[in-house]
């Protein structure tokens, strides 16, 4: 891929699915910025979120230079994937349940994912392994993360950022779980200085 394809992406979530609903910055209900511009996009943050390797990767890039139109559709696919994802587990982390609708468009997708599934060799054993270069295999390691992440009893620690202005999730290990941002450079910062104005604002009232 070539420079205008890069971007440095943020890996705060704790989990590979919670990365990928963070590739919009803002609040992604209302107003954000699309990181995901381009399939190239999709593809340069699936390598470095480890999900795909960099054959593997560049063959895909490959791929999609030669079919523009199926590219726009995997990324497509993958931008309703993401907000699917997001609204599942914000609903979560506000201690509702999920949208049935919403768990539905997910299970379509993880049955999709599971298709290319395979049990093949690995050193002295087997392991799982996806199979396959359709260009929705960025979205495939996705899908099962959330699905193993919904049965973890970690879904219980999910957060979204209480910073104004961002919808980042996030899995709260922290020792007492009062983590409260996506990340405390950034958000948090933020946000203590817009307390720190108000309360120098009252005082001079």
């Amino acid at each position: 891929m070539n420079g205008s394809d890069y971007q440095d992406f943020s890996f705060i979530g704790g989990w590979l699915c919670l990365d990928f609903a963070n590739t919009a910055d803002g609040d992604i209900n209302t107003d954000w910025t699309e990181r995901l511009e381009s399939y190239p996009h999709l593809v340069a943050w699936a390598q470095q979120a480890g999900a795909l390797d960099d054959e593997t990767a560049e063959r895909l890039a490959q791929q999609a230079a030669q079919q523009p139109v199926a590219a726009a559709g995997a990324l497509e696919q993958a931008r309703r994937l993401r907000l699917t994802i997001y609204r599942i587990f914000s609903t979560i982390a506000d201690e509702r349940t999920p949208d049935a609708a919403e768990l539905a468009a997910f299970n379509t997708a993880l049955a999709a994912a599971m298709e290319h599934m395979q049990v093949q060799p690995r050193g002295d054993g087997f392991a799982w392994a996806w199979a396959g270069d359709s260009l929705e295999r960025p979205l495939w390691p996705v899908v099962w993360s959330a699905a193993e992440l919904l049965l973890s009893p970690e879904h219980h620690m999910v957060r979204e950022c209480g910073g104004r202005d961002c919808s980042w999730l996030f899995v709260d290990t922290s020792r007492n779980h009062s983590r409260r941002w996506c990340d405390m450079k950034s958000c948090g910062n933020r946000e203590k200085a817009r307390s720190h104005y108000r309360r120098s604002k009252g005082d001079r009232v």
